[in-house]
């Protein structure tokens, strides 16, 4: 009975420390608040890529460089050879069939190269009520925002020039947060 009862105590005190693991979120930060996003265990070198830079402060002296309502936020290096063409900064695609380009979907940015090759220094926000199917199975999508939703609705709607880039720049600063499942759970609603 002293075995079991050791047991037991061992077994809840698993469960909890377990349960108390921390997950990283990504955090947006605008000058219209703040988005959360929850990144995919599905597309693991995308997550780990949008960890380090976001870890490193890469996003945080770059913008929201164009936005189209009804289809995307996009943020992060500009559309430019560098961002597209530097092997540093491009990741093989993880198409995964269950992530779709649904409303509030974040996806890695690409320059149409073959390979479908991201660029991994450039995300977008899916901000289409409908989605956007017809990018399924081209863009690598790695996660999903989970609170935030209204300042990408807001970010769509800016003045913007005949390229779609913000007539005022947006700013970001995209960090990592850890949370336990319990504390994303609470954050969701």
């Amino acid at each position: 009975m002293k075995h079991l009862s050791f047991l037991i105590t061992l077994f809840l005190s698993a469960s909890f420390c377990f349960s108390q693991e921390k997950i990283p979120l990504g955090t947006i930060e605008t000058p219209y608040g703040t988005i959360w996003i929850e990144l995919s265990d599905q597309t693991p070198n995308h997550k780990a890529s949008f960890i380090e830079l976001a870890e490193g402060g890469y996003w945080d002296s770059l913008t929201f460089n164009r936005v189209i309502p009804n289809f995307v936020a996009q943020g992060g290096c500009p559309d430019t050879e560098a961002g597209f063409n530097d092997p540093e900064y491009l990741l093989a695609p993880e198409f995964v069939p269950e992530l779709k380009h649904v409303y509030g979907a974040i996806g890695a940015g690409r320059d149409g190269n073959p390979e479908k090759l991201s660029a991994r220094c450039q995300f977008y926000i899916v901000q289409n009520p409908d989605g956007i199917p017809r990018l399924d199975g081209d863009y690598t999508i790695f996660g999903q925002v989970i609170k935030g939703m209204e300042v990408i609705e807001q970010i769509v709607r800016v003045k913007r020039d005949s390229k779609d880039e913000p007539v005022k720049p947006i700013s970001l600063k995209v960090s990592i947060t850890y949370f336990t499942a319990d504390e994303i759970a609470s954050l969701k609603n």
